[in-house]
C-alpha cells in the first residue's frame, strides 16, 4: 500500500486492511492518527496510533 502523496493534518487515511482514521500530527516518516473506523481485531490505546508514510492511502 503506497500513497502518491503524504497525508496532511485533517486528511482521512486507510491502512492495515480495514482501519480508517484522521491525521492529527505529521512526523518526518509517519503520521499520528485518530482511529475512526476499525474493521479488524486490533485495538489502539486511546484510539490513536502512528502509521508510516509508506503504509497508508489518503482517501
Amino acid at each position: 500500500m503506497s500513497s502518491e502523496k503524504n497525508a496532511e493534518i485533517g486528511d482521512q487515511i486507510y491502512f492495515k486492511s480495514g482501519i480508517i482514521g484522521i491525521v492529527e500530527k505529521i512526523y518526518d516518516n509517519s503520521v499520528m492518527v485518530m482511529v475512526t473506523e476499525n474493521q479488524t481485531d486490533l485495538e489502539f490505546k486511546g484510539n490513536k496510533t502512528i502509521v508510516g508514510h509508506r503504509n497508508y492511502e489518503v482517501i
